[in-house]
């Protein structure tokens, strides 16, 4: 197979590539008519769950304030509730059809990146291959996570202070479809590609163009920088939020740091202390 491969021509590669792409269409399609019939289903009790003071994140922060671990206004109680407005006649329709694209193309996420893996793994060795495998592998599982903290903690967080926030009590607050919408998306796509920094981290890593003494150079300056994203995503004012989110992506960078293979006595945290003292 491999040999077929390495002498196939130009054209012939564009043709297996072409049916890849095809086939990545066809799954892309399938989902979507999925998701399309259970879109009102999923908006009500997947999308706009956060809307609601019975979600389980609000839920649990009642539950952790109730024994005294969160201050009681910063918890949500069951009177919680987001109304959401369509401004324009064509909004929901198009809402329905965008979001039944992107739970199309995150569901369909693994079976795309299979299908391109198999237009790539002829051409590598079998070493790469193993390598690769457990990148992609591990990078679908990353991702998903990400996707999860962001629908469970950072989504919730951010909706709870951005609805209850009031600059003056002369303006009445409406919240429009696409606005959610908007933020909804973001957020937890923004999410599950910062949980990729670890795949990121490892790839970079193995090509040489990574080493783990970086990360021991700027831990202090990843810290200031993850505390400023997390006040910007869960801007409360409290510790609690703010922590919910920092402790995660710090988690990240100490994770990707692990990934990263020593290289020589420079990365050893500790050793240019010792070398500055002597």
């Amino acid at each position: 197979m491999a040999e077929q491969t390495n002498e196939m021509s130009f054209w012939g590669h564009l043709d297996v590539l072409r049916g890849i792409l095809f086939k990545i269409a066809a799954v892309v399609i399938v989902l979507g008519i999925g998701a399309f019939i259970i879109m009102p289903w999923f908006f009500d009790h997947v999308i706009l769950a956060p809307c609601s003071g019975t979600f389980i994140t609000y839920r649990f922060f009642d539950m952790i304030s109730g024994a005294g671990l969160l201050p009681a206004e910063l918890s949500a109680n069951s009177d919680f509730h987001v109304s959401l407005v369509s401004m324009q006649l064509t909004t929901q329709f198009f809402i329905h059809m965008s979001a039944s694209c992107w739970l199309a193309f995150i569901l369909g996420f693994p079976i795309i990146i299979y299908l391109l893996w198999t237009f790539v793994e002829p051409a590598l060795y079998d070493s790469e291959k193993h390598g690769i495998r457990r990148a992609f592998l591990f990078g679908n599982m990353m991702f998903f996570i990400g996707v999860l903290v962001g629908y469970f903690l950072v989504l919730p967080l951010a909706v709870r202070f951005l609805s209850q926030y009031t600059l003056s009590d002369q303006i009445t607050g409406m919240i429009s479809l696409d606005s959610y919408m908007d933020n909804f998306f973001t957020l937890i796509l923004l999410m599950g590609m910062v949980f990729e920094l670890p795949l990121l981290a490892w790839l970079l890593g193995k090509m040489g163009l990574l080493k783990r003494s970086f990360f021991g150079k700027y831990r202090k300056h990843a810290i200031v920088a993850i505390l400023v994203l997390a006040a910007l995503i869960t801007p409360t004012g409290d510790p609690f939020t703010l922590f919910a989110v920092f402790i995660p992506v710090y988690a990240l960078w100490e994770f990707s740091a692990s990934l990263v293979p020593k290289s020589g006595p420079e990365d050893d945290d500790e050793l240019p202390a010792k070398q500055d003292k002597g």
